[in-house]
């Protein structure tokens, strides 16, 4: 155990933080006053609570639901053949099995920082550390992937209008997407989330109206039936590889929990927007992949590559099909990138308070109430990101990023309710414990042996760099687990 850890399964707390970073700044006091409004520091600076449930669901489903219908179906067919749909459902089963966990979590601690906060809180900073430092990598990575499908599918606005470039403008368009949400998130939550809101309700009715046309179509009710295909066309394995790439569409119900600073009632609305916002995209995801596999076979639907379900609304009512899948597709990219770019800034702003990253990065914006310098060190590095344009390698990162995280929740659940500290006393607390927070662990661990060795080594050196950071500029620090 590292010096200054807590032991998970001990039980002991220390009584307060304590230690400095390389700087000579101490992790900062908690915050004294936590309202359904507002949470208050000590020195007065304000975080207002600004978005309530249906925002919560909206950051949630906002985020999933870009990426799993707009970017992945072309990816998964190609990898999975219809079995792609079982693949999603996959990844459904192990968000959920995670987000009960972190709700119970988010309710005992409803802070901005998410996953990091609770295990920093409840295994000691040097898992923190790992975590938190990989989180806000995580989600630059996922950010960066979802600037990127927005840039295809803006670059497919512009070919159906005709407009054509002699060099491809998606890597152009992400970055200038990118530069604008950092921007828009600086200027308030209370905007971000409005947008946010609007974004994802009239994205649900694009989606429920295209995906129950599909689904009578394809079942033969109007139109032609389709033949079915062999559903395990590239084997078994091909199903769980397929569910580690995918997983970066469910890492929305996280971004709510990264977030919990700025949900009101956070005791009731947290648990509500995690899982209720799985549940939702996990059946728009497998309808998806049905539809748009039964529209032209898996081998030809992943030639279309990020924008297959363009060419899937073409084949089905034409060309202004394709037109209103490319405005769905321009609003889930641009509100998935959008939340992660909120919950990023987020999870800086938590690091920094906690002297774990310099304290200037949780300075709060008097005028707009915002982070503003965390939001510019999650902005920054995203676009750096952007600019490579490798969809399938960021998305796979993010997802290795979030699983260890994941898994980590899921341990920390077990050892909290093992050791049973004062403080601890969450208004919502799942069944079946230890067993169920020990399947999901085991689920979010098991799915990342299905990575690609490069995702893996990638996420496997981001978490070496993270421990090492710790230890280089605050090994003597030690949170506390008390509130």
């Amino acid at each position: 155990m590292v010096d200054g850890d807590v032991d998970p399964f001990g039980e002991g707390v220390p009584p307060e933080s304590s230690g400095r970073n390389v700087g000579g700044e101490s992790p900062e006091i908690d915050p004294e006053s936590i309202s359904d409004e507002a949470t208050i520091h000590d020195d007065e600076t304000e975080l207002e609570r600004t978005i309530g449930l249906t925002g919560g669901l909206a950051i949630g489903i906002g985020t999933m639901i870009g990426a799993g219908i707009f970017v992945f179906p072309g990816l998964a067919a190609g990898n999975a053949g219809p079995a792609a749909a079982l693949s999603f459902a996959i990844g459904g089963v192990i968000a959920l099995l995670v987000a009960l966990p972190a709700s119970e979590l988010a309710t005992a601690m409803p802070r901005s920082g998410g996953g990091y906060f609770f295990v920093s809180r409840s295994m000691g900073t040097a898992y923190g550390s790992v975590v938190g430092l990989g989180l806000w990598l995580g989600l630059i990575f996922a950010s960066a992937f979802y600037l990127v499908g927005l840039g295809h599918y803006a670059a497919a606005v512009f070919a159906e209008v005709g407009l054509i470039f002699s060099v491809s403008p998606v890597v152009p368009l992400g970055l200038v997407f990118g530069v604008a949400l950092t921007g828009l998130s600086i200027g308030g939550t209370e905007n971000t989330a409005k947008i946010q809101n609007l974004v994802v309700g009239i994205l649900l009715v694009i989606l429920t109206l295209f995906l129950t046309y599909g689904s009578l179509n394809a079942l033969g009710v109007f139109g032609r039936e389709t033949a079915p295909e062999a559903f395990f066309p590239k084997g078994v394995f091909s199903v769980f590889s397929t569910a580690a790439l995918v997983f970066t569409s469910y890492l929305g119900f996280a971004q709510v929990a990264t977030v919990a600073g700025d949900i009101q009632k956070p005791s009731r609305n947290l648990p509500l927007a995690m899982v209720g916002s799985v549940l939702v995209v996990a059946v728009f995801y497998i309808v998806t992949i049905f539809v748009a596999t039964s529209a032209f076979g898996a081998d030809r639907l992943s030639e279309f590559g990020e924008t297959a379900m363009v060419e899937v609304a073409r084949e089905f009512v034409g060309r202004p099909g394709a037109v209103a899948i490319l405005l769905a597709g321009l609003l889930a990219t641009f509100s998935s990138a959008n939340a992660s770019i909120l919950s990023a800034s987020r999870t800086v702003y938590a690091l920094s308070r906690d002297a774990l990253l310099p304290k200037k990065a949780s300075e709060i914006n008097l005028r707009y109430g915002t982070p503003h310098v965390a939001l510019l060190a999650a902005g920054g590095p995203i676009l750096l990101l952007v600019a490579t344009g490798q969809v399938e390698v960021l998305a796979e990162v993010a997802s290795f990023l979030h699983l260890i995280m994941y898994g980590l929740i899921c341990v920390a659940v077990i050892a909290l309710r093992r050791r049973d500290p004062p403080w601890y006393e969450p208004s919502y607390r799942i069944p079946v414990v230890p067993a169920l927070p020990a399947v999901g662990a085991a689920a979010s661990f098991g799915l990342v042996a299905f990575m690609r060795p490069a995702s893996i080594g990638i996420g496997i050196g981001v978490m070496l760099i993270s421990y090492l950071w710790y230890r280089y500029y605050a090994g003597t620090v030690t949170l506390k687990g008390a509130f």
